[in-house]
């Protein structure tokens, strides 16, 4: 077995649901009077749900509603979407069974909070596919803090620069690079021509590219420290 470990990402990685939470927020934000547009949910693609909320407040405050009631209501309408209309990025799953059939220790380390990882999971027939899930709803800082990375390492029993990650935000991947991991990068369309990227080990159009061989070159040259 490859002494290595990899660490997956959740929203717009494994579940195409970047839109859903742009949706859910267009919708419970300017029902608030917040003037938030399609092309501004970007911004904050990668934060905590309460610090989303947190970062249009300082911008746009409104009157009514906690900060905290938002946020339910956001992870309550983005449920709802991932049951009835959430799919998976092309090549998720089968990275992920590949990875179960190399016998690597697998952890899912994202900003979304339990209760809509376990949904995702379920949806993707992927409940029982990873040795450690972690929320960084439960870290003190979320990405692109290394906090949630660490833990997951940790939790794991493998040490972070024998980690590789799975990403697709700008956030992201700072997070896993500060967590001293080696990290891939697999960025949205619209995403992919940002310098930011340039951090990242590997940077793929899609997870359909990714093939035993490939994987187990790199796990193994970028594992060695």
């Amino acid at each position: 077995m490859l002494d290595a470990a990899v660490i997956f990402d959740m929203d717009g990685l494994l579940i195409d649901s970047e839109a859903l939470w742009c949706i859910a927020e267009l919708e419970i934000f300017n029902d608030l009077g917040v003037p938030l547009q399609e092309s501004m949910c970007n911004q904050t693609m990668g934060l905590r749900t309460s610090e989303v909320v947190s970062y249009w407040y300082a911008l746009f405050p409104w009157t009514g509603p906690t900060q905290s009631t938002v946020a339910e209501r956001i992870i309550s309408r983005v449920s709802e979407l991932l049951v009835t209309v959430g799919q998976p990025m092309p090549g998720a799953v089968e990275v992920v069974q590949l990875c179960q059939q190399m016998q690597l220790p697998l952890a899912l380390a994202t900003s979304s909070p339990m209760c809509l990882i376990e949904t995702v999971l379920n949806k993707l027939c992927l409940l029982d596919a990873f040795d450690v899930v972690n929320s960084a709803q439960t870290e003190e800082y979320g990405k692109p803090h290394p906090a949630v990375y660490l833990t997951s390492a940790h939790r794991l029993g493998v040490h972070p620069n024998k980690c590789v990650a799975f990403e697709d935000s700008v956030r992201g991947t700072i997070s896993a690079k500060a967590a001293s991991m080696r990290c891939i990068a697999v960025p949205a369309a619209q995403d992919r021509k940002d310098p930011r990227f340039a951090i990242a080990d590997v940077k793929l159009d899609s997870l359909e590219q990714i093939e035993e061989s490939w994987l187990k070159k790199f796990l193994t040259t970028s594992c060695l420290g």
